[in-house]
């Protein structure tokens, strides 16, 4: 089957480099596809091309959606797996994990970094963990220029176990030889609220740093700080998740 992407311009790039998110399984708390749309906001991003998720997607598990646009008209939203162009020398990719055919899904990614001449491609992932919600979020990474994590907080991961589109993606990027990182945020496991934007503002932060990707982050720390504090009012509300807090504080100490 040949891949069906479709390029909407074509753009001179200089060193480009690519920023690539899913939701869905690789994407807890909605961390890493809000640091995705925060970045397509600040860099004033447009559109290059899409992978149309015909090919990939079962439509009664990832139903598309019918919006509303601003003539009144209805239009059909699939799941499509959009790319968008910023600065001359990033690409942003932001889509939903596919269900089906995740070689074929991969082998369209590695066309366009090879159309575009892409030379670093950044991956970005949350999972849940026992960790504390008023701790650091903690950001752990595959692969990786070494010089280029140099001076960021984060901690190479062995995991071993099921894997999503963002693993499957890193794997198949470092055996094309890009120069390729996959940046996770673990996140608290007890707090349900979404979107997570202390997740999105980390993995914003290493993103940022290892493409000396010039960001203003003041928006989404003030929502971090805000998050911060509803979620601090919500453990003290409950008495049985407070002492849960309370106990991951001790396990911590005692390391």
């Amino acid at each position: 089957m040949t891949d069906s992407l479709v390029f909407s311009s074509r753009p001179e790039f200089e060193d480009p480099a690519l920023v690539l998110a899913f939701e869905g399984w690789n994407d807890a708390g909605e961390a890493a596809s809000t640091a995705l749309r925060y970045l397509l906001e600040e860099t004033a991003a447009e559109p290059l091309a899409r992978l149309p998720a015909e090919d990939y997607f079962d439509f009664t598990v990832q139903r598309p959606l019918i919006r509303v646009d601003p003539e009144g008209l209805r239009q059909i939203a699939w799941p499509d797996l959009e790319f968008f162009h910023a600065r001359g020398q990033v690409v942003f990719g932001l889509g939903v994990e596919p269900h089906l055919r995740w070689r074929s899904f991969c082998d369209a990614v590695v066309r366009l970094v090879g159309e575009t001449g892409i030379r670093r491609v950044v991956l970005l992932g949350a999972y849940l963990a026992d960790v504390l919600y008023s701790r650091p979020v903690g950001i752990s990474c595959v692969g990786g220029d070494p010089e280029r994590l140099s001076g960021l907080a984060v901690e190479s991961t062995r995991y071993e176990g099921p894997t999503g589109v963002v693993g499957v993606l890193c794997h198949r990027m470092l055996e094309a030889g890009v120069d390729t990182v996959a940046f996770w945020a673990g996140l608290p496991h007890y707090i349900t609220v979404t979107p997570n934007p202390r997740g999105a503002l980390a993995l914003v932060g290493a993103a940022s740093h290892y493409l000396d990707l010039a960001v203003d982050s003041t928006p989404l720390m003030a929502q971090a700080a805000e998050f911060e504090q509803k979620v601090s009012q919500l453990v003290a509300a409950d008495p049985e998740l407070a002492n849960y807090v309370k106990e991951l504080k001790r396990r911590e100490f005692a390391h």
